[in-house]
């Protein structure tokens, strides 16, 4: 047997919420909408991952989800466009990402980074 993806689930009574964070600013597309479920991605291949933190790095709060972006700077001006407050960074942490915490519309903690080269 071999896990072929992993899915967060956030759960919350107003699916369409999700739109504005993770299809308008992010850029996600809706892949799935069955009224109770709504499943946003891309048809990029990842990697399985997950990860158990007591802290997310740097002395912060572990972030409820972390997403990998091509562009940082990019993905922390149409946050800021969009109305969301950053609650850390952004930051080049010394394990070699640049990164920034901003809470989506379900209060969920998210830690938007990039691999620095």
């Amino acid at each position: 047997m071999k896990v072929k993806r992993i899915v967060a689930n956030i759960d919350t009574q107003d699916i369409t919420a999700a739109t504005c964070f993770y299809q308008d600013v992010l850029g996600l597309n809706l892949l799935m909408d069955h009224g109770w479920i709504a499943t946003y991605g891309t048809a990029e291949e990842m990697n399985v991952q997950i990860s158990f933190a007591s802290q997310g790095g740097s002395h912060t709060l572990t972030p409820d989800l972390s997403i990998e972006v091509d562009d940082v700077d990019t993905a922390l001006e149409r946050v800021k466009s969009a109305g969301f407050p950053i609650e850390y960074g952004p930051a080049d942490e010394p394990w070699g990402v640049r990164r920034f915490y901003v809470r989506d519309p379900f209060g969920k903690l998210i830690n938007i980074l990039t691999h620095q080269k």
